[in-house]
């Protein structure tokens, strides 16, 4: 079972993509793009629990 989003991708794409950006970033910014990703994820997170968490209190004050 694959992802709808990788659909078909094999080995030897994502060993073509990780070439790509490893040739455009260069090896020096490839952790801060890394670490820039992960802030976004975290943010993300964060928000989604605040939501659910507003959904909850609205719910239990009806």
């Amino acid at each position: 079972m694959t992802p709808l989003f990788i659909g078909g991708i094999g080995m030897q794409e994502v060993l073509l993509i990780a070439l790509v950006v490893l040739l455009f970033f260069g090896g020096k910014k490839i952790p801060e793009l890394m670490k820039g990703i992960g802030k976004g994820v975290r943010s993300f997170k964060e928000g989604m629990n605040n939501i659910e968490k507003e959904v909850e209190n609205s719910e239990q004050k009806k």
